[in-house]
């Protein structure tokens, strides 16, 4: 059996004629389909916007030279048999990423002067 969707005014007026189970379904569906969807596009935006905001804080703290910049930092980090990920910074420690077969490392380095600082 095929399904149109019925505009609201006409699934009220069904449903007050007739509360199947069938036509709750019909109705739910799509509702929780885009809620869904609602609440993992403000996911994807919380999360885009953290990212701006640390390139922002980078770009800022390289422009004024309190920071040293990323391709830089990541010319001083050797990590052998690693394959490069990407980088977080949090102000004042950037934490590159790599990879060497399954194996996550983190290496921490202070963005002022390039010294590692830690490795995980």
């Amino acid at each position: 059996m095929a399904y149109s969707m019925p505009s609201a005014i006409a699934a009220r007026e069904l449903f007050a004629k007739n509360p199947s189970p069938e036509l709750m379904r019909l109705m739910f569906v799509p509702l929780a389909a885009g809620l869904a969807l609602t609440a993992s596009g403000a996911d994807a935006q919380r999360v885009s916007a953290q990212r701006g905001g640390e390139q922002d804080a980078a770009y800022r703290a390289m422009s004024q030279g309190e920071i040293l910049p990323l391709p830089m930092i990541r010319s001083r980090v050797r990590v052998p048999g690693a394959e490069y990920i990407g980088a977080e910074f949090d102000g004042r420690v950037y934490r590159l990423k790599y990879m060497r077969g399954a194996e996550v490392i983190w290496i921490d380095v202070d963005a002022r002067t390039g010294r590692v600082i830690g490795r995980q």
